[in-house]
């Protein structure tokens, strides 16, 4: 493992991209901070130092040794907090398990390890199916109709209500158009804060536009946690699902249990978590299908010819290996986790630059997913990419749509095998076609949405 402490013999700081002298890169970054990051890239290079306001400064790291060494060899000097962005966060998530750090996180992770064991997971593949099965009504409806529906928005509300049944035994049903109006609400504020110089303080005046919305949404939010906490409690059961292993768990040295905010801000986390990078793999991957026919066409052969008209199972997934490529090669151009944040707390080395203490920095699998010298022909979606044969001498760190090292996305397997089942479902039933000449556009907010949505039809196959 690298080590920590800096040689005496100083070593040259990454390269810096151009930047004005007083406001530094920030009004590029709130132009198109997606854009901004991939031309700091072109300009410099794979490592770079660049000026954020004035006198504040961040790092970018895009290659894989870069993220070898950040999220795996010295991870514990690279920390989710005080990151900058972490920060904005804290009034949603609090400290659960995606901000915590330390001791205290990996208390909460082994905790939560549990339910997304692989066989709980395939204990929950029949909700997930079943959830989506509901749901087929409608869309034979709006299929019948011709009517374009924002796609990424059936799809929120689908996956709300699998992770709320999943995770939580609670029925999101009703709830779910109103959560993710929140959700939707909350994901553009964060994205305009995180490129904001004064976010931080903004966040700490009271009767700032966006705090007192902040204020609103977090806590419309709460009172639905703590109602599904409190709902729990009462009942004095508590269940074998996710709800119920926090409310069982105790401190090994006190033998206490979580306190009420402790909880909401696990619930919380969890609940978001647990959706959104499956909303977004599944309204991309039918994206890219109704762009690429051919692959499409390849999908619906598979799926018919493994299901036969039924619904999916979680034994039918070892069979739906070309559908999962074509899931991998949606994660490697759309990852949902485009962006990492990291503080780096003690100097460092990385890739052979100084990186000085307190350090924001900033990793960006969407930028290393496309970079040729790791993927050949990088812009074009080739789901054969991820067939064993062909992906054996890939860097392992060149494709992190979940993160990497000990840090890596606890729900990885349950996000796969809902987006899985979710997808064979829906492709054995329905074409997805967009508006004629419409292309989907990137928007960078917390994780990486279609601007102004994805306006899709369903059509019957």
């Amino acid at each position: 493992m690298t080590s920590a402490v800096v040689p005496k013999v100083r070593r040259q700081a990454p390269p810096t991209p151009r930047a004005n002298r007083l406001f530094g890169t920030a009004r590029r970054l709130q132009r198109d901070s997606l854009g901004c990051l991939q031309d700091f890239v072109t300009e410099v290079g794979p490592a770079v130092r660049y000026q954020f306001f004035a006198h504040m400064w961040g790092y970018l790291f895009v290659h894989p040794e870069h993220y070898q060494h950040i999220l795996q060899d010295n991870y514990k000097n690279f920390t989710k907090m005080p990151s900058p962005v972490f920060q904005l966060l804290l009034p949603l998530i609090g400290k659960g398990l995606l901000s915590n750090d330390g001791d205290s996180w990996l208390r909460q992770r082994r905790l939560a390890q549990p339910a997304f064991h692989r066989t709980q997971i395939q204990e929950l593949a029949q909700i997930m199916t079943a959830t989506a099965q509901r749901r087929l009504s409608r869309w034979d409806e709006l299929a019948h109709s011709g009517k374009v529906v924002s796609f990424d928005r059936e799809m929120m509300e689908l996956t709300l209500e699998i992770a709320g049944k999943a995770l939580f035994s609670v029925d999101l049903t009703g709830p779910a158009r109103e959560v993710g109006d929140i959700f939707s609400r909350l994901n553009e504020m964060f994205a305009t804060l995180a490129v904001s110089p004064l976010a931080l303080f903004t966040m700490r005046v009271p009767f700032w536009p966006s705090t007192r919305q902040l204020a609103h949404d977090v806590g419309s939010l709460d009172q639905l946690i703590y109602g599904m906490i409190n709902e729990r409690r009462e009942s004095g059961t508590p269940g074998n699902d996710l709800m119920g292993m926090l409310l069982a768990a105790r401190d090994q040295d006190t033998g206490e249990g979580m306190d009420e905010k402790q909880l909401r801000d696990e619930v919380i986390t969890l609940l978001i978590a647990g959706h959104e990078t499956t909303t977004l793999l599944l309204t991309w991957f039918f994206y890219c299908l109704g762009r690429y026919p051919e692959i499409e066409a390849q999908v619906h052969e598979e799926v018919d010819r493994t299901l036969a008209g039924r619904l999916p199972t979680v034994e039918d997934i070892p069979n739906l290996r070309y559908t999962r490529q074509v899931i991998d090669e949606t994660l490697r151009l759309y990852p949902p986790a485009y962006a990492l944040s990291r503080f780096g707390n003690r100097a460092d080395i990385v890739g052979g630059y100084d990186v000085q203490a307190n350090a924001a920095i900033t990793l960006c699998p969407f930028i290393t997913h496309r970079m040729p010298e790791f993927w050949r022909h990088p812009l074009e979606f080739d789901p054969e990419r991820f067939n064993p044969a062909n992906n054996a001498n890939h860097h392992r760190f060149a494709y992190i749509p979940f993160g990497a090292g000990p840090r890596v996305c606890i729900g990885e397997g349950f996000a796969l095998t809902e987006g899985v089942l979710v997808a064979a479902a829906i492709a054995q039933r329905f074409r997805l076609r967009a508006p004629e000449n419409h292309v989907a556009q990137l928007e960078p907010q917390i994780t990486l949405h279609p601007k102004g949505g994805m306006p899709m039809r369903f059509e019957h196959r």
